[in-house]
């Protein structure tokens, strides 16, 4: 997850898919690794992939997993979180996986994110961010 501070207020950056069955999400950015990458190597590439800046890692967060369905098969996957900021980049450059990209505010994206393990992943690196946390 990406942060920075603009203007004395920390802002978040988060994608927002559509998707036919489920409608609008809005996620942070995740991926899956290639082969031989390493999490730090996949949370780097994914986040420029998915959101246009080029980020270095702060710090590591933590991780969550889900199930989904993909084709009829159910898949377990582990996502490795890190705290990001900005190095430079642009958001208009982010590819086809997210319909929109934004920075939001802070207080914003906890009511945004569509689902709460993402939203503990937020509060989980306001410390390390040196963020106090709402909760």
């Amino acid at each position: 997850m990406v942060i920075r501070e603009r203007d004395g207020q920390t802002e978040i950056c988060i994608g927002m898919r559509i998707r036919e069955r489920s409608g609008a999400s809005w996620v942070l950015p995740k991926g899956t690794p290639s082969e031989g990458e390493s999490a730090e190597q996949t949370a780097l590439r994914e986040v420029c992939e998915e959101t246009g800046l080029q980020v270095r890692i702060v710090d590591h967060v933590g991780a969550i997993e889900y199930f989904f369905t993909q084709d009829g098969v159910r898949i377990h996957k582990t996502v490795h979180f890190f705290l990001m900021e900005p190095t430079g980049g642009n958001l208009s450059d982010h590819d086809h996986e997210f319909d929109e990209v934004r920075w939001v505010p802070l207080a914003e994206a906890r009511e945004m994110l569509t689902f709460p393990t993402e939203r503990q992943i937020v509060e989980q690196a306001l410390p390390a961010a040196g963020v106090a946390s709402a909760g």
